[in-house]
């Protein structure tokens, strides 16, 4: 008896749909909407930056992320290098219908250096260290490399009205895998593949309008990128 009823019991549980998140759906393509700034104190080395990302699930109303961000900047007058102490503030949305969001607060510190191939060929390459305050979990670490390419097609240097390509790829490993509560995320976090057109405005100005791959243990799913680059 028992254990009939154990068995109906589960048999109604695995009938009653899932209330909670949603699973997300990798064939939608997404979409980023992203401002980027960066400016620098008259002719000192110090300076600031910082970026504003509108992210959805979908092309528009089904909030992914909201992320703010700023840091102060110092670029040494002997090196190609530029130093970034940010924060950064992220709310996340649930897929789907629920308006649900959860937030996270952000350290970093990153370094960025420029090496140019060539008449063309512009790289970046930037290393990002975090410190996460994510809702309801423990604190974390996270370490990033992106390595940034840009090709010059109709000019060879990078100057107003120039037409670009725009290739990154950036990698995410998580420091702490024990996240609160026995759950636990595995070493590799993420990775970031993004292909797209540029065109330079003017000389403090440039937009982007591209693809990005993001790949994760849970899924793979492409994101539409618009992007404008501020350099005040």
């Amino acid at each position: 008896m028992r254990r009939n009823l154990l068995a109906t019991f589960i048999c109604l549980y695995c009938l009653v749909p899932n209330s909670g998140t949603a699973q997300i759906d990798e064939d939608k393509m997404g979409a980023w909407y992203m401002y980027f700034f960066n400016t620098t104190f008259k002719e000192s080395s110090w300076g600031a930056q910082g970026d504003i990302q509108y992210r959805n699930f979908n092309l528009g109303g089904d909030l992914e992320q909201l992320l703010i961000r700023g840091g102060l900047t110092y670029t040494p007058k002997s090196a190609n290098i530029k130093f970034t102490l940010g924060y950064g503030n992220i709310s996340t949305g649930t897929f789907g219908s629920s308006d649900a969001t959860s937030q996270e607060s952000r350290i970093y510190q990153e370094a960025l250096f420029p090496v140019r191939f060539g008449k063309r060929f512009y790289t970046n390459h930037r290393f990002r260290f975090e410190q996460r305050f994510v809702e309801d979990q423990d604190f974390r670490t996270r370490y990033r490399y992106n390595i940034f390419l840009n090709v010059a097609l109709n000019k060879t240097e990078m100057e107003k009205n120039t037409l670009y390509l725009a290739f990154y790829n950036e990698l995410f490993i998580n420091g702490q895998r024990d996240i609160s509560n026995g759950r636990s995320v595995e070493i590799f976090d993420r990775n970031r593949f993004y292909a797209a057109m540029g065109y330079i405005i003017n000389k403090g100005l440039k937009v982007q309008l591209g693809v990005m791959n993001q790949t994760t243990d849970a899924l793979n799913k492409n994101q539409l990128q618009l992007s404008l680059h501020h350099s005040l």
